[in-house]
């Protein structure tokens, strides 16, 4: 195992960030950032290059069919770096769309002008394989379908595995955005048929924000040269420099942010692996959703399709109930929630990723119930 780092001194944070990301780190992931770094080095070039062969280990474990890229800017970079560089000038896109993040998925490609199937489903209901089943037999000249696999939107987790199994039936190539789930939910790449699957550093691998990355098919990655919409997002080009250049980025790279995500990497390993990760990760949610609904809280989702990312709550039924006032009290508490981002209901967000753990939860539980002001 690489040798981790020592951790100096520093200050606590004031508050816990129940958020989908960025998310509370450890004192250990933020120690990695407190050096500078040459791009141009070979330590840190030979650093960029453990972090590629790190996450492809993670996805799958065939490992000789597939490849990672790491780019530049938050996930939605990333992301339109695959719409933009994956499909082809006569290719055609199908998005399953059940909130903010396949609708801007499904937006990028319409910027870019490749023609696009929106399967809208609503912001509570699970992405449909059978609605993807019969779009794709209609339109057999779809060539790609993207899905995100956990909308933070309400926090669904949607059915990758069927919408994958539905994908390959009919010979597409699959995009998944995993941006809230890689590193926290086991994906296995290969057995799902996965050819594109993008995330960002600052997720469950628990690093700072800065870059996201990429997972292919090296064959389907290889055949995306000269497709590239955009220069500074041309994923392929990105790829073609790490692979010849063995570690270096096409453009400046963020060094102390990679230095973290590695740091983070290693962490992830420390504590068992993603499946060790996602165990405390949906242990962290069940109590949420327990100690929430004790104290009056209703959750939008079922469990059924309920991620262990974050969760959506429907404000109280009570005129003196503010948000505002509600996140305001939280944060002096020492946590800090996320608005709601849905259009059908007044929803709040609590998310449990990043270094949070089961006594958070527990403190977290105990500040809600000396906080409700509006009883």
């Amino acid at each position: 195992m690489t040798e981790t780092m020592t951790v100096p001194a520093m200050p606590d944070n004031p508050y816990l960030l129940l958020t989908p990301g960025p998310l509370s780190t450890t004192k250990r992931v933020k120690a990695a950032m407190l050096k500078d770094w040459c791009t141009w080095d070979r330590e840190y070039n030979d650093l960029v290059q453990d972090i590629r062969g790190r996450l492809v280990r993670l996805a799958t474990t065939e490992a000789d069919r597939y490849t990672a890229v790491l780019m530049q800017g938050s996930g939605t970079f990333v992301v339109e770096s695959v719409i933009g560089s994956a499909i082809p000038a006569d290719g055609k896109l199908a998005v399953l769309i059940n909130g903010a993040y396949g609708e801007r998925i499904a937006q990028m490609a319409e910027r870019l002008r490749i023609p696009t199937v929106r399967i809208a489903l609503g912001e509570t209901t699970p992405a449909d394989a059978a609605a993807l089943e019969t779009v794709l037999a209609a339109q057999p000249d779809i060539t790609h379908v993207a899905v995100v696999h956990t909308e933070t939107t309400t926090g669904m987790r949607n059915p990758l595995e069927d919408i994958a199994r539905t994908a390959k039936k009919h010979g597409k190539t699959l995009i998944a955005d995993a941006m809230s789930s890689f590193g926290g939910i086991a994906i296995d790449v290969s057995a799902l048929g996965i050819d594109f699957l993008i995330s960002s550093s600052n997720k469950c691998i628990q690093g700072v924000p800065g870059f996201g990355f990429v997972i292919a098919k090296t064959e389907e990655l290889a055949a995306c040269a000269g497709r590239a919409r955009s220069i500074s997002l041309d994923l392929y080009d990105q790829w073609d420099t790490m692979e010849r250049q063995q570690g270096k980025w096409r453009f400046t790279s963020p060094t102390h942010v990679v230095h973290a995500f590695h740091e983070a990497l290693l962490e992830l390993e420390d504590e068992g692996g993603i499946a060790k990760r996602q165990q405390r990760y949906e242990n962290n949610q069940r109590l949420l959703v327990r100690g929430m609904e004790e104290l009056g809280f209703q959750a939008l989702l079922p469990a059924s399709c309920q991620s262990p990312i974050i969760t959506s709550f429907v404000y109280p039924a009570h005129p003196q109930f503010a948000f505002a006032e509600f996140y305001a009290r939280m944060k002096l508490e020492g946590f800090v929630l996320y608005p709601g981002k849905i259009s059908s209901a007044d929803t709040f967000r609590i998310g449990n990723i990043g270094d949070v753990h089961a006594d958070d939860i527990g403190r977290l539980l105990e500040a809600v119930g000396r906080n409700r002001f509006w009883l």
